[in-house]
Formats: C-alpha cells, structure tokens, sequence
C-alpha cells in the first residue's frame, strides 16, 4: 500500500514525499484510515516504527478545511492539542508537524518549560491551530489566560505512559475539563501498561485498538548484548568497548542526573568527546548538546531517561545502558533510539551483581534471553574471588599460628578468629595485681595534724603520735584528700 491509497490531501502527499518515504508503516496503515474516520484510536508500537507521522498525518488532513491565511488571531483558535512528557519530544513532534505541513496555511507552534515564556506567549496570542505541549507549561499559559482551548476538536497524548509515570495525570485531568467534551482522542505509546489500559477507557469512547506488534516488544533489528561486570569496572570497561569498537556515535544512558554528569567527565579524560542532558540542565544546553551529537561534533551524548523518548537520530547504531533502568519499561524505549527506520543496531548494557533482579524484570517483559558476552579481564569470575579470599583466610591463619610457636603459647582457634595467651601462670597472677599508686597508698602525715592532737590531748603526746599505735591521726588516708602542709613560719607566728 502507498500512502496515495489513504486519503491523505496532495499538499501532504507532496510533504511526504519531500522526506523520501513512498510507503507507509504497519501502523500508519492502520491508524491513518481510523483517524480520518473520526474514531477514537489506541495505538501502541514499537519505538522508531513512524508512530508520529501516525497521528500527525490524518490531524493535518482533518484540520485542512480550517486553513486560511488571515492575519487575525481569532481566525486560528487552537484546534488540536499534542501533549507529551518531555522537551525533546515536543520538538520532534513539533519538527514533524511542520514538516507534513509545510504546504497548508495552517499555524502551529510549540511550549514547553525550561526557556524564556514571552516568546511562547507572543506566538500563541498571534493565533495557531495546532498546539504541541508539555502540560506544565500549558497550565503556565492558561493561568496567564494566554490561550483558549475551547475549540478544540483533537487531543492526542502521546507516550502517555510515560506521562503517567512521571505524574502528570492531575495535570492532564485539569487540562481535559478546558476542552469541548464531543473531541477525538487519540492515544499513542510503545508499551501499554494495566494503568495506561484503565486512562484509556476513562478518557477514549469506543476506541479502534490499534497494536502492530506484541505488548512490550523490541524490535528484530536491534541486537541485545549483556556484559557482566563489577560496578568498579563498568567505566574502565565502557571506555575499552568504545575505543575497541570504534564507535563513533553511542548514546549511553545512566540513571541519575549526578551519575550522567561525572562520567562525561571521566570520559572526556579518555579522549573522548561527549556531552551531557538530563533534567538540570537548560534547554538551550540540551539542544546545543543534541543537534552537536546529531551533526556528528561529539562521539558520545550520556543522557538520563529524559532521553529514551522522542530521539530520533538518524542511523545511531549503538545504545549502551551505563546502567538499568529501574523500571524495565524503560528498557524497551531507552534501545528504540536505535534501529530505527529499517537500520539495524546493538543495545550494550553493563551488568553487576546488583542489578540481576532488573535483568530479570527486563527479560521477562520483552520475552527475550539477552545473550551474555565476555570482556577479557573485565569479567568478574566468582570461583576464583572465593579462592582468593580462602587463600587469603589460610595464609592469615599459618602466619597467627607461626606467631604463637614462637612465643611459646598455643593458638586456641575460635571461629574465623584465633586468639592467643602468650603469658605464664606467675606472669598471669602478677598481670591480675591491682597497679600501686603512692598517691593514694602511702600515709600522709601532717604537722598541723600534729600540733592540733597535742593541743586537744596533751597527755597522750609522748610519742604515740610518733609511734602511730592505736592513734586515731595515724590512719592511713589519701594524700589527695587531706588539707595541705602548714607552712613552719606561719605556726611560728601564730
């Protein structure tokens, strides 16, 4: 089937054509007619398969009759209404928006966060019919009352699990409740989870199921490769795959924003050009960075999974998962970025011990064992760690029982610990002795303690004091707690 056969106008035809594409994909061919009929459509399809143009396509049809070259802004209400998760999605979308329709007067534009507002809102007022947004940002400009979206005839939530995983519902249930409630709705995604199954059935009326290839499939063209490997080890590893394979252009991705951020720099020590996106970074340095790895300028982009979706770079041959995802879902787009279009591709993901329970998930979701391959000298071998260590336990125990010989004494071993007693029986008896502190077991005699007994009793002075027999004063007492020794000239005195 050629797309002539779809209905679609000759302006898109002659678009079409523009891009190089004759014959439509599996599920262009199927969703195409549906829309054109005016049908809610639920489609689900593998990454890369031309689910954009799927939708894109037959809104731009339906909407034709609305196209007029007015200047007055009132003339282009918001007609239809593209709602995406990420910035680079809403630009892709965008980008195929205005290519399809290049050749029809019908205005549209894009809105998203991370920039300036002013533009966007100055592009709004001036009136388009077709919307792409991300939906925080389209709350922005309704709450600014920028926009209207009373007259609009088509919503199409595109990823919209993705949007459901990163919370948005609440958003797009307040953005629903804006628009007409007789509307088509179109709903787009690669994998379609029990949650997205329940959304949809609140939110489509009667929709066409449109699903071309199995739940949660991946395509046949892309190459699925493990690499066991220690974590120490996974940047050591990267970095030799990388210069080993020669590859030129890789997307690598990694779970977190601070993890994305200190392997481009490790990797730039090794030579080799890269950049970074994730959610800290401005959309200016987003896109700087993308158009830099699309032109071929940098040989490798580190990116979290704000990148798994909407990424389409022509003939990018590898992906390689610096880390799993913690959502096996994830897995599924983060490798849809390559064998894309009919192009074959690998998807490398580095493995440890830690992360077999995320392997496991991942296999069970798409139905595929991914094949394991060894890296000389980055591949983690167990029996030999627990020879190791049990050599080491073994040398430890021959050098403690060497040390004991030695000294006379025998090792009395105790689980993993051996103790010994180096001492003998007098040696043992003297060490249980309570050290002697003069400070505290010598008497302190006083001369003011002296002169204070022959005052009260004089008769008892002859010497019994001296002798220290049966005499009260001569009890032996810490010299720390008695009064100090008078000084001789001071009792002369007195």
């Amino acid at each position: 089937m050629s797309f002539e056969q779809l209905g679609l106008s000759t302006d898109i035809l002659r678009a079409i054509s523009d891009q190089g594409y004759t014959n439509p994909t599996p599920i262009q061919e199927q969703a195409i007619p549906a829309i054109l009929e005016g049908k809610d459509v639920m489609g689900g399809a593998q990454t890369g398969t031309g689910k954009t143009a799927g939708f894109t396509l037959p809104l731009l049809r339906r909407l034709e009759f609305h196209a007029n070259t007015s200047m007055s802004p009132a003339r282009h209400p918001v007609r239809a209404l593209i709602l995406v998760p990420t910035r680079e999605l809403a630009l892709q979308v965008y980008e195929s928006v205005k290519s399809y329709g290049k050749y029809l007067p019908l205005r549209s534009t894009v809105i998203y966060g991370g920039v300036n507002i002013d533009k966007q809102i100055d592009a709004v007022r001036a009136g388009v019919e077709i919307l792409v947004a991300t939906p925080g940002r389209l709350l922005d400009h309704i709450q600014q009352k920028t926009l209207v979206l009373s007259k609009v005839e088509i919503l199409v939530l595109d990823e919209a699990d993705r949007m459901l995983d990163m919370g948005f519902m609440p958003d797009i249930k307040q953005i629903i409740q804006l628009m007409p409630v007789q509307r088509q709705n179109l709903m787009f995604s690669a994998t379609f989870s029990t949650e997205i199954k329940k959304l949809a059935n609140t939110l489509l009326k009667q929709p066409v199921l449109i699903e071309v290839a199995k739940q949660n499939s991946v395509s046949d063209l892309v190459t699925h490769v493990v690499y066991r490997v220690e974590p120490a080890q996974k940047q050591a590893l990267l970095v030799h795959l990388i210069k080993q394979k020669n590859l030129k252009q890789v997307l690598i991705f990694n779970r977190t924003k601070h993890g994305a951020d200190r392997l481009a720099k490790q990797l730039s020590l090794h030579g080799i050009t890269n950049a970074a996106i994730h959610g800290d970074k401005n959309q200016l340095q987003r896109t700087q960075a993308l158009d830099e790895f699309k032109q071929g300028l940098t040989q490798v982009l580190v990116a979290t999974d704000v990148a798994a979706r909407g990424l389409d770079i022509d003939e990018l041959s590898h992906v390689i998962n610096f880390e799993l995802p913690n959502n096996p879902e994830d897995y599924v787009h983060r490798i849809g970025r390559t064998g894309r279009a009919g192009s074959k591709g690998f998807a490398i993901s580095l493995v440890s011990k830690e992360e077999n329970a995320s392997l496991q998930g991942i296999e069970q979701l798409i139905k595929i064992k991914l094949k394991i391959e060894e890296s000389s000298g980055f591949t983690p071998n167990t029996q030999n760690q627990t020879k190791e260590k049990s050599n080491v336990r073994k040398k430890t125990e021959s050098s403690n029982t060497d040390h004991a010989r030695k000294n006379g004494a025998r090792a009395k071993p105790r689980g993993d610990v051996v103790r010994f007693n180096g001492t003998n029986g007098k040696d043992k008896a003297r060490s249980s002795r309570k050290p002697e502190d003069p400070l505290f077991t010598q008497p302190y005699v006083s001369e003011k303690m002296h002169a204070d007994a022959a005052l009260k009793e004089p008769a008892k002075l002859d010497g019994s004091f001296a002798r220290g027999k049966n005499s009260r004063q001569n009890k032996q007492v810490a010299a720390l707690f008695t009064p100090p020794v008078a000084d001789k000239r001071k009792q002369g005195e007195q």
